[in-house]
């Protein structure tokens, strides 16, 4: 079943991932659900910011451990230009310590999902997020 978004604008998605194949797994898997979005990659936290600057995507998805830079101080960087970015936080065993203790710190997410991704998991989250920004817009 495909996702229908609301006709008020585009909607924009950076995906930031450290593993090539499981970006662009991420990318064109999200890509069929949703055909009227805009997606855009980034391969580390370090490039995520400079894709975030080219295209201001409503929604960033990213993986928390990261070489260079990480999730977290990435969505610092991002939030800093744009502060209602929508935040899909993807992380393993080791990044659910990094995200509590960032939690902990006031670190706000929009929602996160463990990996192995549950893709009807990462669906439902997009469409929470778009539904909030179309809400914002009214």
């Amino acid at each position: 079943m495909e996702y229908k978004a609301p006709p008020v604008q585009k909607i924009s998605i950076l995906v930031v991932e450290d593993e090539a194949i499981t970006l662009e797994y991420i990318v064109t898997t999200l890509a069929k659900k949703f055909p009227a979005f805009a997606f855009y990659q980034a391969l580390n936290g370090r490039a995520g910011p400079e894709r975030f600057k080219e295209h201001a995507p409503d929604i960033v998805i990213t993986d928390i451990n990261m070489p260079d830079m990480g999730g977290v101080q990435m969505a610092d960087k991002i939030r800093a230009i744009k502060p209602d970015t929508k935040f899909i936080i993807l992380t393993g065993d080791t990044g659910q310590l990094t995200l509590d203790a960032s939690i902990g710190n006031g670190f706000e997410i929009n929602h996160f999902i463990v990996k192995p991704v549950d893709f009807q998991d990462l669906f439902a989250a997009i469409e929470q997020c778009v539904a909030e920004i179309m809400q914002h817009q009214v």
